[in-house]
């Protein structure tokens, strides 16, 4: 048989910020897309979505708006939004079939308010789902990290996504500790462009922001100084203009959002019981996310909270993973109600 023959109805989905990941129990991870959607204005007429509509940002003409659906975390357009989930299924689910009974778990940040995780849910079921959950998203990154959460012992995650950072502490299947802030890899790309208009009078977009950080930024110190060229605007004449900038500046950009961080993790260790503590000194911190994946984050985390840090193989794939395998691991009730009494 082939793919969509064996097309499984339960799905996993880490709806992020800047990708939306999707995993199909017994396929894996089946979408792996930036969270994007471009439509004509007026109309609402979808004309892409993904990967297309992330190179239209800031390039559309008049008649076309590309719009992220999500900020920080949660659903900024929940009409986007829907369209967004419809159309990643609809791309992985075969026309010829009706899938009659469609179940999403969605991984989603703990620091939402009821109001936005409603949004969720309720775009969702618009899309098409006839049963949704939603999961607090550093459980379904432990869980997608092969944590053994389940054990009577602590295990420490951080998640570093688009628009957030989650820190918690899992033990005997529930967060014992759990806090989130709206700080991620829009934010580090945020302080670089803002860094950059402040300090050497140009503007440049988010996209190139996003290339200086993956291609040089840093979190501390590292041996080699690397170098890279810029383009945006001169923000006094308003002329194209080119700069060369370093790592060094690029780390210094960067310093206030990973300093935020970094508190944030020492603030969750703090709020740990002994027992858990000990244990999360032993195991140390699993970091997840694509924001976790900052050269020498881990590193700085490490020195500064004084326990090992481990930066897992997949980073920017655990909570979808975790939220598609949470069908086979929650299997009863009381174990579901864990996830929601973890959020509230």
């Amino acid at each position: 048989m082939g793919f969509f023959d064996r097309f499984s109805t339960d799905i996993g989905i880490d709806l992020g910020t800047c990708n939306t990941l999707i995993y199909v129990r017994g396929k894996g991870i089946v979408i792996d897309e930036p969270s994007v959607v471009a439509v004509e204005k007026g109309t609402k007429k979808i004309v892409a979505v993904g990967s297309d509509a992330k190179q239209m940002l800031d390039r559309t003409p008049g008649n076309i708006l590309a719009i992220r659906p999500l900020a920080d975390g949660v659903i900024a357009d929940i009409d986007s939004c829907q369209i967004l989930i419809e159309y990643f299924i609809k791309k992985i689910t075969p026309k010829h079939q009706l899938i009659k009974s469609l179940r999403m778990k969605i991984g989603i940040p703990s620091c939402i308010t009821e109001v936005e995780r409603r949004a969720v849910v309720e775009a969702a079921l618009k899309a098409g789902a006839k049963e949704v959950e939603v999961v607090a998203e550093s459980l379904a990154a432990a869980i997608g990290a092969k944590i053994p959460i389940y054990e009577p012992a602590g295990h420490m995650v951080c998640d570093i996504g688009g628009g957030t950072t989650e820190v918690s502490v899992i033990s005997l299947g529930g967060m014992v500790v759990t806090h989130s802030i709206r700080i991620g890899g829009d934010k580090f790309d945020e302080a670089i462009v803002s860094h950059i208009r402040n300090n050497h009078n140009l503007r440049i977009g988010k996209g190139a922001a996003e290339r200086l950080k993956i291609q040089i930024g840093s979190a501390a110190p590292e041996k080699t100084i690397e170098k890279m060229e810029i383009k945006g605007v001169d923000a006094i004449t308003g002329l194209p203009r080119r700069l060369e900038i370093d790592s060094v500046e690029v780390r210094e950009a960067l310093k206030e959002p990973v300093t935020k961080i970094v508190e944030e993790v020492k603030n969750v260790l703090g709020l740990t019981p002994p027992e858990l503590a000990a244990d999360i000194i032993e195991r140390g911190i699993i970091m997840t996310g694509g924001g976790s994946m900052l050269r020498e984050l881990p590193k700085l985390i490490s020195k500064e909270a004084g326990v090992p840090v481990i930066l897992v193989e997949r980073p920017l794939e655990c909570v979808a993973l975790g939220a598609g395998q949470a069908f086979e691991l929650f299997k009863d009730m009381t174990a579901d109600r864990m996830i929601y009494d973890s959020l509230s």
